[in-house]
């Protein structure tokens, strides 16, 4: 049942690929979709894109290790989508800029621009790999081991399957595959929620008062400064996982840039932004709702949270049709995010590092599918390494990821932004490197000494002392902001 609906999955991304891409592929389409792309398909795709396979898997999972909690991250989320719709965007649509590094060329040097461009290539690797990384898992658990099948056949498909339907039309076809891609994935969540209640035999009323009377309802962590669910260490690294994870991720901005103009981009930011934040609520409900079920069931619940609502849909207590509707709603939210991101690091590599732009067309397009097939391959050889290492809490892995390697990103473009000084643009790497070392360093220490363990909050301290190293080297002269 699993693999027919990937099957007729695939085959209607395919279809739709085959349209969008019907009046050839060039760069023009490729990298920003000729700016014709509807503000609001690219809005409702781009929730899609954020969600990835991880949140669908993982947040159902995490109220039972840290209640809803995750709501206080979810609600910064919002606000750093203002600071990006009203700080960022209006600065990439006055530069026209394909890459969003090409503003750290401008504003800091040439250094600055590849080193920002690199980062972001690691960044959304890892990250990307992480998230398919749990899927194939998935698949690989409760299909393919049965039949013999490797991991790595699983990765190196699911990867394969991606590139087919990107490689010649890119984000022109990627704006469109991730609307349908985001609509599976909110109808299949709300199906489960809906077959979920009824197992549970709830009305509304009962819906609300069994979740607000839940042990694991929990929101607001005001009291204790030391627990890294402590709402402002949450809300203010919500806002700043947002800026760089977003405003400064070639991957989600290279969608917004393939608007039409600065105004439209604004409002799918703004609908984009709002709508994360019921999207998260309904994760979490979805979570209490079936610990609920398997109390009253006497369910036992796997050791790991990532675990929990895969065992319901595919143990069949929720039904086959939970095993279909789960099936739709991982594939979705993996494709949705995986997609957009091999198209924007090589979208990032040719333009950034290759500088195809000064290529004649042919030229470009021949290293462009190269690039294209590179990062693919590099795509299938990353998602192996995480099962080597066998990391189980995934979404948690993928932001102390980004609090490490867009700390960084940020600092650089903060000291870009907020300041009139230059810099030395030949010491920009080592400072870029630097300071994720220092971090990583400092959390050991504090956690072998005081017993702390920094959270998410690592990637603002990243940024400040990226942004530190740009001051200490920069001079008096002011930058003439031409820009």
């Amino acid at each position: 049942m699993i693999l027919i609906t990937i099957i007729c999955y695939f085959a209607v991304l395919l279809i739709i690929a085959r349209i969008t891409g019907r009046k050839g592929g060039s760069d023009a389409a490729f990298f920003k979709g000729e700016n014709k792309s509807p503000w609001y398909v690219v809005s409702f795709g781009m929730i899609g894109a954020s969600i990835s396979g991880v949140t669908f898997v993982s947040v159902p999972g995490m109220v039972r290790g840290m209640d809803m909690t995750y709501m206080q991250t979810v609600l910064g989320f919002f606000f750093g989508y203002l600071v990006v719709a009203h700080l960022l965007l209006p600065l990439y649509y006055r530069l026209n800029l394909t890459s969003i590094y090409t503003y750290l060329g401008t504003r800091i040097g040439n250094r600055a621009y590849r080193t920002g461009s690199l980062f972001f290539l690691l960044s959304r690797m890892l990250g990307t790999a992480a998230k398919l990384y749990l899927v194939c898992l998935i698949l690989y658990t409760y299909v393919f081991s049965a039949m013999g099948v490797p991991f790595w056949t699983i990765a190196a498909g699911a990867v394969t399957l991606v590139w087919v339907y990107t490689h010649k039309s890119g984000i022109k076809t990627i704006v469109w595959t991730d609307t349908l891609q985001t609509f599976c994935l909110i109808a299949a969540l709300v199906s489960i929620i809906f077959v979920t209640v009824s197992h549970l035999q709830l009305n509304f009323g009962g819906i609300v008062q069994t979740i607000s009377e839940s042990s694991y309802s929990r929101i607001f962590v005001f009291d204790d400064w030391v627990s890294r669910q402590n709402f402002f260490k949450q809300f203010f690294s919500g806002i700043f996982i947002v800026i760089v994870m977003t405003g400064l991720d070639q991957d989600m901005m290279q969608k917004n840039l393939s608007c039409r103009n600065l105004r439209e981009a604004q409002k799918n930011m703004y609908c984009y932004g709002f709508s994360f934040v019921p999207l998260n609520f309904l994760f979490m409900c979805l979570g209490i709702l079936l610990i609920t079920l398997a109390g009253k069931d006497g369910i036992a619940l796997p050791t790991v949270n990532d675990d929990i609502l895969p065992m319901f849909a595919t143990q069949g207590y929720l039904g086959e049709g939970v095993l279909v509707l789960f099936t739709i709603g991982i594939i979705a939210a993996a494709f949705s995010n995986s997609d957009s991101a091999l198209t924007a690091m090589t979208t990032s590599f040719c333009v950034d590092i290759l500088r195809t732009g000064k290529d004649v067309e042919a030229v470009a397009l021949r290293k462009r599918n190269k690039v294209h097939v590179l990062f693919s391959v590099l795509l299938v050889l990353f998602i192996c390494f995480f099962r080597v290492v066998n990391e189980s809490s995934v979404i948690d892995t993928i932001y102390v990821i980004a609090s490490y390697t867009y700390g960084p990103l940020l600092g650089m473009f903060a000291f870009g932004l907020f300041t009139k000084r230059n810099t030395k643009d030949k010491y920009v790497p080592y400072i870029a490197v630097a300071a994720p070392v220092i971090c990583y360093l400092a959390d050991s220490m504090t956690l072998r000494v005081l017993g702390y363990k920094f959270g998410y909050e690592m990637l603002m301290i990243n940024g400040m002392l990226t942004f530190a190293g740009l001051w200490f080297f920069s001079s008096n002269n002011n930058f003439n902001k031409t820009t």
